[in-house]
């Protein structure tokens, strides 16, 4: 029998599989071990830094264990060190003591505090949680190694610097290795600025250790080793949990949403489209960044001329997802459907899901064309069609067709129980004629009356923006009843508002929530969920840990080097 469907049995749409089961789109799945798009990897310099880390490791298991190791790095030590000690000058001494004295007490407080007044002015709030992660790491590091191995400062030499606990490996070198690490990787742009801050950094490093030795503080590979643990354990913090391409640091403005597509990225995105959905693109390019919060929406033209939208999530998305969410259950209570996603993968899913059961119940909204894996578990790109020649409802002028048929879309959700749930102008395109629906990651599937109710004053609240409150409301009367219609703005308030549609009804100055309940019959207010045991439990849960955190970070600010 032969293994080519015969043209007329086979689905439309449906791709042509030759004997050899090879799709002939130009798609192919990724072979086991074969890299993704864009791998997740250290670069060079943090690599180097912790293979650093590792070797004094061993070295530390050698010294815990044996004898000889001991005595044997001791003495080179002292040979390296004397050196410096026997030929102390007068006119050097009282500034080596100095910069001595300045590193140990002084140093870290001063960039560690300036590192966390200036990311929070900057709202960079993950890193400078990252930065007293980094500090505490360091600190409990160097604290457990010095207490197993119990090496004594300098013997033999004359000792004229301050000095606390044992030597290795040097505590106050690798806590100022850490801050200063921070420091650049929390407020310094990436490329000229943070390589000039790093390399000033480490003459700065290297000034201290020097002054140690001079003064007979520490042995050389005190410092060495405390270095290698400031900066290796820094690196590894700032790598794992606020990596350069998903959190980079920028002056620029805008907004963080926006991940950055040239370089590596913009290279994984090309060939993930190639090789995923057999989509050539020859050009990727930001758009619509002014209206979108959630994602890092693109345009990309490929190699026949036509143009493809798509949406990129990484987990920067997930996390900013799963805040957001948290601060409305404890502002307002649980708001119904709003769980969390446990991942990427789930949330990208969920939008495409919704793509096809709205376009299924007759919703005009986009065509979705498949899901492209970036980086496997950390970024994903949803791609769908591109609305060609599409404005913003709020950029054109909101005729008496439009109404209809945006008044339409809504009874279409409501027939078929679905709820876009964040219709704004910016959601709603104007192709020619037609009224379509864009961003439905929101969108949920039967959901509770009030919600439903709620896309329906938010619609109308949009299609008055550009016309009249009482037009809006004269042409929804012959797609809803004033029942429903009085239903949908009882349950609207700020809260069910979204912040954008907020804005926006606010700018125009006409008053357009009271004027529409005006209009309709009088009637309570529907009661949505705000209190709850869950959200009471959430509240107190958050508190509680707030103040512990606080607690444990105050009297840890003298461990930590911050004080």
């Amino acid at each position: 029998m032969s293994d080519v469907a015969p043209e007329e049995t086979r689905p439309e749409g449906q791709a042509l599989i030759i004997a050899n089961h090879t799709p002939v789109t130009g798609q192919r799945r990724r072979p086991s071990g074969e890299p993704p798009p864009l791998p997740r990897e250290l670069n060079t310099t943090a690599a180097a830094w912790l293979i650093g880390f590792a070797g004094w490791a061993c070295v530390w298991a050698l010294v815990f264990l044996f004898d000889g190791p001991e005595v044997w790095i001791t003495e080179r030590d002292l040979e390296w060190m004397g050196p410096i000690v026997d030929n102390r000058q007068s006119w050097l001494t009282p500034s080596m003591q100095k910069v001595s004295e300045i590193g140990t007490f002084w140093a870290t407080p001063v960039v560690g505090w300036v590192t966390i007044i200036g990311g929070l002015a900057a709202r960079r709030i993950r890193h400078v949680v990252l930065l007293i992660v980094a500090l505490s790491l360091v600190a409990f590091i160097s604290t457990v190694i010095s207490v197993q191995i119990g090496r004594p400062r300098p013997l033999g030499v004359s000792i004229i610097g301050a000095w606390e606990g044992f030597a290795q490996p040097s505590r106050p070198v690798a806590l100022f290795a850490a801050s200063v690490v921070s420091a650049g990787l929390t407020l310094a742009p990436f490329g000229r600025w943070r390589r000039s801050w790093f390399f000033a950094s480490a003459a700065l490093v290297a000034m201290f250790g020097f002054a140690q030795l001079y003064v007979a503080v520490d042995h050389p590979t005190d410092v060495l080793a405390a270095a290698t643990v400031g900066v290796a354990v820094t690196l590894l913090v700032y790598r794992l949990w606020a990596p350069e391409s998903v959190f980079p640091i920028t002056y620029r403005g805008g907004k963080t949403a926006h991940l950055d597509i040239a370089g590596a990225r913009g290279a994984a995105i090309r060939n993930g489209l190639e090789s995923q959905l057999g989509i050539t693109a020859t050009d990727v390019q930001l758009i619509g960044v002014e209206s979108s919060a959630g994602s890092t929406p693109l345009s990309i033209a490929t190699a026949d001329g036509s143009r493809v939208f798509a949406k990129l999530y990484s987990r920067s998305h997930l996390r900013s997802d799963r805040s957001y969410k948290l601060f409305r259950t404890l502002r307002y209570g649980r708001l119904e459907d709003e769980q969390r996603f446990s991942s990427v993968r789930r949330l990208i899913q969920h939008e495409d899901y919704m793509l096809h059961v709205m376009r299924r119940a007759g919703i005009d909204c986009m065509e979705p064309m498949g899901i492209v894996e970036i980086t496997p578990d950390h970024e994903y790109l949803l791609v769908a069609e591109f609305i060609q020649g599409g404005r913003e409802i709020g950029e054109v002028r909101v005729t008496t067709s439009l109404i209809d048929a945006g008044l339409t879309t809504v009874a279409q959700m409501w027939g078929a129980g679905l709820a876009h749930r964040d219709i704004k102008p910016a959601n709603i395109m104007v192709q020619g004629d037609r009224l379509r629906l864009i961003d439905v990651a929101f969108g949920e599937v039967r959901p509770s009356p009030w919600r439903q109710a709620v896309d329906l004053a938010n619609m109308m609240l949009v299609l008055a923006l550009g016309s009249s409150p009482e037009l809006v409301y004269e042409r929804a009367l012959q797609h809803f009843s004033e029942q429903e219609i009085a239903e949908a703005f009882a349950a609207s308030r700020g809260v069910t508002l979204p912040s954008a549609l907020r804005a926006s009804v606010k700018k125009d100055g006409r008053a357009l929530l009271e004027c529409f309940r005006e209009l309709a019959p009088e009637r309570p207010m529907v009661s949505i969920q705000r209190w709850s045991v869950r959200r009471i439990g959430l509240t107190l849960w958050v508190t509680v840990v707030t103040i512990a955190l606080l607690a444990v970070f105050v009297g840890s600010l003298n461990d930590i080097g911050l004080t």
